[in-house]
């Protein structure tokens, strides 16, 4: 029998083709020739799963993929990353979402979302959610079958004691609705700024995060090369500064903050300690291309982040 998981992670799974050097196209039929081109795992849910699996959690991803190439590469990479695959459910009847990550300094992703959009609540196993110790939710726009159910999954989480977590990464429509009733059921936001300022349609960064404190939940947000910053209260907030870090690409370095955050978590480390483990995570994934390449291991982290025993 396989040992229990500890995280169960909900959401997208699919490969990024990234592009890098001079990716701004020429429309006309005109030619632009770039640097690279790398196929590697995406998806937010998927690399924040890779990226819990490389701190040493157990971890599991309950996401749909197609019966097709493109499923196989998502399943092959997540199951040499070490992520629990069993309730990654392959649909016959769709095609793999995949993306195209156009990384020149900026980044635009454009995105195919297949089975990303047809992911239900089958996907969601009760036993799971009710064994495991946290429950993260990646994509919620992304996924408009499944984000309705999300609040009851938090909800039987919680009841077994587990704690909650949400990035919901950007709305392609630009509506940012729905989301509050999973904010009053979730435990910390993880947004960057600017998800944080369109979810609440607010211009402040503070006044922004107030409006998510009044829900119940706190936001650990993702601030770049600037690091990151963690809103507890009004009246409580922490900084912590980015380490330095020779940056290759940043495609899933907000995810690998994630991943860091909720493995601190679950390990009982303080705030402030989730926060860094958090920042050096997502500073360190950047040293190569892709979302997981460059992800640490728990003796890569600095400051002495561990085990919760060793702090």
């Amino acid at each position: 029998m396989s040992p229990a998981d500890d995280v169960l992670v909900i959401g997208d799974a699919n490969p990024d083709l990234v592009l890098t050097g001079d990716v701004v196209p020429t429309f006309g039929q005109a030619e632009t020739l770039v640097d690279s081109a790398d196929l590697v795992l995406g998806g937010s849910a998927a690399i924040t799963a890779c990226g819990l699996a490389r701190l040493g959690v157990r971890v599991a991803l309950a996401a749909t993929v197609g019966d097709d190439l493109l499923g196989a590469f998502v399943r092959d990479a997540l199951g040499d990353r070490g992520v629990d695959t069993r309730w990654l459910r392959v649909d016959p009847e769709v095609r793999t979402a995949v993306s195209v990550v156009l990384s020149g300094g900026d980044r635009a992703i454009l995105t195919f979302p297949g089975a990303i959009a047809a992911t239900g609540p089958e996907v969601i196993d009760e036993g799971l959610v009710a064994s495991v110790r946290h429950v993260h939710s990646a994509s919620y726009f992304l996924l408009p079958r499944l984000a309705a159910h999300l609040p009851e999954v938090f909800a039987r989480a919680r009841a077994a004691g587990a704690g909650t977590s949400v990035d919901t990464n950007w709305d392609p429509s630009g509506e940012w609705s729905g989301i509050d009733r999973l904010l009053e059921r979730t435990d910390v936001l993880l947004p960057n700024t600017a998800e944080l300022l369109a979810l609440t349609g607010r211009t402040d960064r503070d006044e922004a995060a107030r409006v998510v404190l009044g829900h119940g939940c706190q936001v650990a947000l993702k601030d770049g090369a600037d690091g990151g910053v963690l809103w507890q209260s009004p009246d409580l907030v922490t900084r912590v500064p980015a380490p330095p870090v020779d940056a290759v690409d940043t495609t899933g370095a907000g995810d690998s903050f994630d991943a860091g955050y909720i493995s601190a978590l679950v390990e009982g480390l303080t705030p402030h300690q989730c926060l860094v483990r958090a920042v050096a995570c997502g500073s360190l994934s950047t040293r190569a291309v892709g979302g997981t390449a460059g992800q640490p291991r728990l003796d890569e982290l600095p400051g002495g982040f561990r085990r919760a025993s060793s702090t």
